[in-house]
């Protein structure tokens, strides 16, 4: 059975929200990195490289009792097998950083080559998640306004992973490996979130000048968490308030008749 174009919309986007994961999932998400440095700074390389895998191991079985998407599992798994490759054929700790270096190397070259073809990725992900209600015939790339909006945030995400990129391979080339894993740590879930409120302002704000709804909303780790609202109790009415006649208006009724 053929899945429906808003079936896959739906989909792309919980797998979207999934692979955040979160404060939590990026912290859990973090321990082979930081029981690497760890492991190094105390073993060596290949006590670092048992321990990097290790916690992987066990990280991916976190998950997948809390029953989160087993692509998700496999794909935090698998970066770090493919990391502890790496510093294993290249005998050296920092080579466990390599293929993050590379990959935003890759995403920066990605979303520069986007804006050079004048399709900003941001605006293709975009319209193909929440299409803009457009005249037939009209496509969103033709509108200077919606464009500009789209050129500004895909900007904004190259700029994320060509900082992420030139600052962790500065200090790969120094072999800092402790201030790598800072780096990487910084760099990551904070930055990203910075720069996904930055992309949901630009495109939202353009999308509301030109008259379009806004229906994609922002994630909910952008927003801080709303207490429910507490219902307060009517007050008491003051003393004498009610007439006569004791009214819950509180006024004195005059019926007909009645002097």
């Amino acid at each position: 059975m053929s899945s429906s174009p808003e079936d896959l919309r739906d989909q792309t986007r919980q797998q979207i929200l999934n692979s955040m994961g979160g404060w939590s999932g990026t912290i859990v998400a973090a321990i082979p990195l930081v029981v690497f440095v760890i492991a190094n700074a105390i073993g060596g390389l290949r006590s670092a490289i048992i321990a990097a895998v290790s916690a992987g191991v066990l990280v991916a079985g976190y998950r997948m009792a809390r029953r989160q998407p087993v692509q998700q599992v496999m794909t935090g798994l698998f970066s770090v097998a493919i990391a502890a490759a790496i510093a294993a054929r290249t005998g050296e700790a920092r080579g466990f950083f390599l293929l993050g270096i590379v990959a935003a190397f890759g995403y920066a070259g990605v979303f520069a080559l986007s804006l050079l073809v004048r399709r900003p990725l941001v605006g293709v992900i975009w319209e193909y998640l929440d299409p803009s209600p457009l005249p037939p015939g009209t496509r969103w790339h033709k509108l200077p306004g919606l464009r500009r909006a789209y050129d500004i945030a895909t900007a904004a995400v190259l700029a994320m992973f060509t900082a992420r990129a030139v600052v962790q391979l500065s200090l790969f080339q120094e072999n800092r490996t402790g201030l790598l894993a800072v780096a990487k740590l910084v760099m990551g879930l904070p930055l990203y979130l910075a720069v996904v409120a930055v992309v949901f302002w630009v495109v939202r704000r353009a999308r509301r000048r030109l008259g379009l709804r806004p229906t994609l909303e922002p994630p909910s780790l952008l927003e801080p968490p709303t207490l429910p609202a507490l219902a307060t109790p009517d007050p008491e009415p003051a003393a004498g308030s009610r007439g006569a006649d004791s009214s819950p208006e509180g006024g004195i009724s005059l019926r007909k008749g009645e002097d």
